[in-house]
């Protein structure tokens, strides 16, 4: 498991590298812009004066195992850090700003698209968990509070106990805030609204996004 320490953009320590592997991620972190194109693995031992290509390929290995560089695909050359690794950066210096992913159904499941950008959250309406912000559409949890256009606070995880008010992927492909009760032979995702019955899907159909730690709402902007 990879813990991290929020210090500054130049100086994300990860307990879980070794000394030469953090010393070749705050390279990479400390010159992302200054790269034309990202580093090949040469051009990286002679920027850091080593002299080993196949060690630095080690410590490579490690750090895409960390999900700090993404794995080379045939097509791509030269190293780069992924957006889990930038979004650390952002974080090292907006402790309080979390990703806001997109909309979630409070209705029927509507298509989960990403695309991140931040928010600052009050630190009361989050967990010390990884936690990100989605906003609402639809009203089939009107009569727990959630409305169309609110902002919901998920703490990501992919477990939940009954009861429990989840942001939930279904078939991998559409994006819902309900209820969950989860039994053996299959998985209901319920709506808090009386007009609207509960969604039943086999459990494999289902997967946990994560839980609902907070909420937030404006009385100024449109929907």
């Amino acid at each position: 498991m990879l813990y991290f320490l929020k210090t500054n953009q130049e100086q994300i320590m990860l307990k879980s590298l070794t000394r030469k592997q953090q010393e070749i991620f705050d390279f990479l972190l400390q010159n992302q812009d200054k790269f034309s194109h990202p580093p090949t693995l040469e051009e990286l031992c002679v920027c850091m004066g080593l002299k080993s290509r196949g060690s630095l390929h080690n410590h490579i290995k490690a750090l895409i195992n960390e999900n700090l560089i993404e794995a080379p695909e045939r097509k791509q050359r030269g190293i780069r850090l992924t957006e889990y690794a930038k979004q650390m950066i952002y974080h090292a210096d907006n402790q309080n700003a979390l990703p806001f992913v997109g909309f979630i159904a409070a209705g029927k499941p509507i298509e989960a698209v990403e695309n991140i950008t931040y928010m600052t959250i009050p630190e009361q309406l989050r967990t010390q968990q990884r936690c990100y912000v989605l906003r609402v559409k639809g009203d089939s949890m009107l009569e727990q509070g959630i409305y169309d256009g609110d902002w919901v606070i998920i703490e990501q995880r992919s477990y939940a106990r009954n009861g429990e008010i989840v942001a939930a992927l279904i078939d991998k492909a559409e994006a819902t805030l309900k209820f969950i009760e989860q039994y053996p032979h299959e998985t209901l995702l319920i709506p808090a609204n009386s007009a609207m019955e509960a969604m039943r899907y086999n459990p494999e159909q289902v997967e946990i996004q994560g839980v609902l730690v907070g909420q937030m709402r404006s009385y100024t902007q449109n929907h």
